[in-house]
């Protein structure tokens, strides 16, 4: 699993400014941020380096920068985010995303999306939760997808609106084709574009997206991909999350999750639901176990900080996880759900705004995953 050497670098230099005043550049860089202080309506930026390694793609390089603000600099809305990031290897991959989560002033629209370009390549598998380690393969491909939410509050923490996705999928290519060329036609094994148009509905009081102490989180979307709008194919896909957190001892934190995703219709490999990531089902590979359905559900407890005494910048997080995937509704069944579990350390990053960097470690029943990130999982 990749990991960002910056955030090594970051947690080492707070540690030696005890026993070191260096006036370094870089010292002044990192220490100006993780002093943290600025006014706490004031917009936070933050631009850093980064130094990756993944058997994917060997050493990786590249710039990400996070941009945090409040509409109008009233604390009382939002917090709002930018992130992103650009990366080259020495296996000539690269790429580059940014996503945001906005809100308008007094909370009344919400921009929710992602763009993203990206030669990387990804471990196939096959379908099903059946699918073998034995059977990985490699996927070239290149990847275009522009994803976006607009939103609009109805009333207090209701919001409704529309969707849409563009996801093209290119120049694809399998490190071992004979198997996907011998069997039944894996659908966008040659790549295909597909556009979907739907609506969401979202339930949502939560006030910092990327720490939520109390609150919760409901979201509805059901997306629509039709060869009438451009799609290659025709497929319809429901997705159902809910997020509930609440604190029940000063700085600590129980967070829980459950999530569906549905798809009916001819749906490429490439766009099928998919278990794993450093977001659920940590410490499996990110669609390891891909099928028409998928199912999960997490629980998470946190120390934000530790509540040692000997640092308000150290906490620490436990974590659980289950899910499945399946073709349809016959074939779910308990005995194919699969878990994970783990526990990490969290770095407070900006005090004022209690933001974290959380490092963690997960395990599953065909190893483990490492994960380095600047906010919570959910």
């Amino acid at each position: 699993m990749k990991y960002s050497l910056f955030v090594v670098l970051l947690l080492c230099t707070s540690v030696s400014d005890v026993f070191s005043q260096s006036t370094s550049f870089i010292r002044r860089y990192v220490q100006g941020f993780i002093t943290d202080t600025a006014d706490i309506s004031r917009p936070q930026f933050i631009a850093y380096p980064l130094i990756a390694y993944a058997p994917e793609t060997n050493w990786e390089f590249g710039a990400s920068g996070l941009y945090l603000f409040y509409s109008n600099r009233d604390t009382l809305n939002r917090l709002s985010e930018i992130v992103a990031q650009g990366f080259y290897t020495i296996e000539n991959q690269y790429g580059g995303f940014v996503e945001h989560a906005l809100y308008s002033n007094k909370n009344k629209w919400f921009f929710l999306g992602n763009i993203k370009f990206q030669s990387f390549p990804m471990s196939f598998y096959g379908i099903g939760i059946d699918s073998q380690l034995a059977n990985e393969q490699k996927v070239d491909a290149l990847q275009f997808l522009v994803k976006e939410r607009v939103l609009r509050k109805v009333t207090r923490n209701f919001y409704a609106g529309l969707e849409f996705e563009l996801n093209r999928y290119s120049d694809v290519s399998f490190s071992n084709p004979e198997p996907i060329s011998s069997g039944d036609q894996l659908i966008g094994s040659e790549g295909s574009s597909n556009l979907g148009l739907g609506f969401g509905l979202l339930i949502d009081n939560r006030h910092n997206v990327l720490n939520v102490r109390e609150g919760y989180f409901s979201e509805l979307a059901i997306l629509n991909y039709s060869q009438s709008l451009g799609s290659e194919y025709n497929f319809t896909s429901v997705t159902s999350d809910s997020r509930y957190f609440k604190t029940v001892r000063k700085n600590q934190v129980l967070a829980m999750q459950l999530l569906g995703q549905f798809t009916t219709g001819s749906v490429p490999f490439n766009q099928l639901p998919q278990l794993g990531g450093p977001y659920l089902m940590r410490g499996y590979y990110q669609g390891r176990f891909r099928d028409n359905n998928y199912v999960a559900t997490q629980i998470e407890y946190r120390f934000l900080p530790l509540p040692l005494g000997f640092s308000k910048r150290i906490g620490a997080a436990v974590f659980a996880s289950t899910g499945t995937v399946f073709s349809s509704h016959e074939s779910l069944q308990l005995r194919n759900f699969t878990g994970s579990a783990g526990a990490g350390l969290r770095f407070l990053l900006f005090p004022k705004k209690d933001i974290f960097i959380r490092a963690d470690y997960a395990f599953t029943r065909e190893g483990g995953g490492f994960y380095l990130y600047i906010g919570e999982a959910f």
